[in-house]
C-alpha cells in the first residue's frame, strides 16, 4: 500500500473510530436476513466490464437495512482490532498486514413502510436524505420460478430507468434491494430493462438461525446523521471528491509534492471517466 493510500485509510479509520461504539440498535430484532448479488455496468465507456458486489438486506419488525457486505466486513475487521487495543490498554492501533475490503457502494439505505432514508459519509460528516416509498408499481399477471422460489412479476419506472421485478408472496416482507420496496412480498430479482443493473437474491438465513439475533450493522452507519436533500448530499460528495487532496490536507493528511501531483493526475483520469458514468439513478 503506497503512502497516499495509507494516509487515506488512516483518515477513514480515525473517522469510523470516533463515531463508532460497536453497538446495534437494541430494538431491531432480526426477522429476515438476505444476500443479493448486484451485477452492473457502471461506466458506458467500458460496457464490457461488469461490476459484481454482494449486498445484505437485514429486516427487523418495522424496517429494513441495505448495505454492501464489503462494508460490513470492513467494520467487522476494524472493530475487532480496536477492541483488542482497548482490551490491552494500548494507545495505538497497528493495521499492518490487515486487508480491508473496498466497496464502491459506500452508502446504506433504511426502508420503512412510509419512508426510505439514504445514508452516506462525506469527509467527517454522516449525511442522509429521505425519499418517498415507491407507489407506482404495476402488478403483472405472470409467474416464474427463480431458484426454487415461486415469483410474481411487477414493473416500475424509477429515477429514469424502467425495472422488471420478481417478488414472492410466500416471503411476506414488503422490501427488496436498494430503494425498491412496496410490493406484497420480498423482491427476489429486479433488473432494469437496459440490462445495466440487476439485483438477485442468492442467499437467505433460516428463521431458526436468526432466533435471538439483532441487526448486525453498526449504528454509526445510520445514527446521528445530518438530514439534507439529495441534491445537497450529491454536491457535498462531488465537491469532496473533486478536491480530494485538498480535502484530506484540511483534515490533517500530509502529502509530498510528488504525491500531490499524483493526485492531480488521478483527478484528470476521474474527469474523463465521468463522461461515461452510468449511475443507477438517471434522474432525480
Amino acid at each position: 500500500m503506497n503512502y497516499i493510500k495509507k494516509n487515506i485509510l488512516k483518515f477513514i479509520l480515525i473517522f469510523i473510530f470516533t463515531i463508532s461504539n460497536s453497538q446495534t440498535y437494541e430494538n431491531d430484532s432480526l426477522r429476515g436476513n438476505f444476500t443479493y448479488l448486484l451485477r452492473s455496468i457502471p461506466n458506458n465507456l467500458h460496457r464490457d466490464y461488469v461490476h459484481e458486489e454482494l449486498f445484505s438486506l437485514q429486516i427487523s419488525d418495522s424496517r429494513s437495512f441495505f448495505i454492501s457486505e464489503k462494508t460490513l466486513k470492513f467494520d467487522s475487521i476494524f472493530l475487532a482490532e480496536t477492541q483488542t487495543v482497548l482490551n490491552n490498554g494500548s494507545k495505538t492501533i497497528d493495521f499492518r498486514g490487515k486487508s480491508f475490503p473496498k466497496s464502491t457502494s459506500n452508502f446504506m439505505i433504511v426502508q420503512t413502510n412510509d419512508n426510505i432514508q439514504y445514508y452516506r459519509s462525506v469527509g467527517m460528516s454522516l449525511l442522509s436524505y429521505n425519499t418517498p416509498v415507491i407507489n407506482n408499481w404495476q402488478l403483472i399477471n405472470e409467474t416464474k420460478t427463480i431458484n426454487s422460489i415461486n415469483c410474481r412479476k411487477a414493473e416500475v419506472s424509477f429515477k429514469g430507468r424502467d425495472w422488471v421485478a420478481w417478488y414472492s408472496t410466500d416471503i411476506q416482507f414488503p422490501y427488496g434491494p436498494y430503494k425498491f420496496t412496496g410490493l406484497p412480498g420480498l423482491i427476489i430479482k429486479i433488473t432494469d430493462k437496459k440490462g445495466d443493473y440487476d439485483f438477485e437474491l442468492v442467499k437467505s438465513m433460516s428463521s431458526s438461525t436468526m432466533k435471538g439475533k439483532t441487526i448486525s450493522i453498526d449504528e454509526s452507519r445510520y445514527k446521528n446523521s445530518r438530514l439534507v436533500t439529495k441534491q445537497q448530499l450529491d454536491e457535498a460528495k462531488n465537491n469532496f471528491n473533486k478536491n480530494l487532496s485538498s480535502s484530506l490536507e484540511n483534515l490533517g493528511v500530509k502529502f509530498t509534492p510528488e504525491q500531490r501531483e499524483d493526485f492531480r493526475q488521478r483527478e484528470k483520469i476521474n474527469e474523463i471517466e465521468k463522461k461515461g458514468y452510468n449511475p443507477i439513478e438517471l434522474k432525480d
